[in-house]
């Protein structure tokens, strides 16, 4: 009942981070009717292929076995048989090669390619007398009992549906020459292995899919899982927001803190302010705060208390906001439109001097 209910918790679809341990646990799609599949094209490719060369190979090595059976001498069977063993393991290597290589592609095709060690680990649970009862009787189980009797059934039907027009021949083959056999059992043989290999084909994708299907539903989350997993990857939102509320309260604090040694506040009247100071031995202003809207309306108000000159030129406020950080020098595009403000505040101190 609670395995149960976790299910029916878990509606949520697996997160890219979720499918990836899911990867790297060994935990993919995984259909036996499609290796089986590729498993049987690579025995069908194998046998068109090599299928000629390697019994003729093997006719070679056994008749030259047997015609000279009367000439081995009982104290060299163990090189003799060591010498055919080796030929016959030359003779077959290229199918059994094609037949590994089927076999790899039927797993990399039904995924990315994955190399995990986790699922060789020991488990209690897979010599459980009460796990193994479980999954004797799971519903994978019974899919699988289910789908294995369609398979014989369906493959059963097709042999009968083939071989029946051809039952006054297979009669007949016990009187035929062994040579006239072959013509026929070959072409026969072809007809079955396109019709078995359609219908496996047909069972592999369905397979798959519901394979997919499953391996799917296993991989969901609940919601409950989706926060902790964001939590994870991006930080807990409470915290972050903690941590960006002092952030700012340090920003704020330091630009007040740096208003007062500016020259001059450049705004854009309620939304951008820019405060410059510049000294005669600087190469260039040099920003010392910034900030929009509330921000830039109180390093107004502070610039106003220190009687620091406030010049609203909306375009200059802009630009230097977007274009200039704290603690950096005017830009050089800046320069024409910067001097002209300073000068203008030096020769309104001027003015006040005399």
């Amino acid at each position: 009942m609670a395995e149960e209910g976790d299910a029916t918790e878990r509606t949520e679809d697996p997160t890219p981070k979720r499918r990836d341990e899911a990867l790297k646990r060994g935990d993919v799609v995984k259909s036996q009717e499609v290796n089986a599949w590729f498993i049987m094209g690579g025995g069908v490719l194998a046998l068109f292929a090599f299928g000629g060369s390697t019994a003729a190979n093997l006719y070679s090595v056994l008749r030259n076995v047997m015609g000279n059976a009367h000439a081995y001498d009982l104290a060299a069977i163990r090189p003799l048989t060591e010498r055919i063993g080796t030929e016959v393991l030359l003779v077959m290597a290229a199918p059994f090669l094609v037949l590994m290589l089927a076999g790899l592609a039927g797993n990399v095709v039904q995924d990315r390619f994955v190399w995990s060690t986790e699922v060789l680990a020991p488990k209690l649970s897979r010599i459980s007398l009460m796990s193994g009862a479980k999954r004797l009787f799971s519903k994978q189980a019974l899919v699988n009992f289910a789908k294995g009797l369609a398979k014989l059934t369906l493959i059963g039907a097709l042999m009968v549906w083939l071989l029946w027009p051809e039952r006054h021949h297979l009669d007949a083959m016990v009187l035929l020459d062994p040579a006239a056999i072959l013509p026929l059992a070959g072409r026969l043989s072809l007809k079955l292995m396109a019709a078995v290999a359609t219908a496996l084909a047909v069972i592999a994708a369905l397979d798959y899919f519901y394979q997919y299907q499953v391996w799917f539903n296993r991989q969901k989350m609940s919601l409950r899982d989706v926060k902790e997993e964001y939590k994870q990857t991006e930080g807990d939102p409470f915290i972050k927001g903690k941590l960006r509320q002092l952030r700012q309260a340090r920003m704020r604090k330091r630009i007040m803190s740096a208003v007062p040694k500016a020259s001059v506040v450049i705004m854009n009247p309620t939304h951008f302010a820019v405060a410059l100071q510049y000294d005669s031995g600087m190469n260039a202003p040099v920003c010392v705060a910034k900030g929009v809207d509330s921000l830039a309306l109180k390093i107004r108000e502070i610039a106003t208390a220190h009687s620091i000159p406030v010049v609203e030129n909306p375009p200059l406020a802009r630009a230097l906001h977007a274009s200039v950080e704290i603690d950096e020098e005017v830009p050089p595009e800046h320069y024409k439109a910067v001097a002209e403000v300073i000068g203008y505040i030096m020769q309104l101190r001027s003015a006040v001097r005399r």
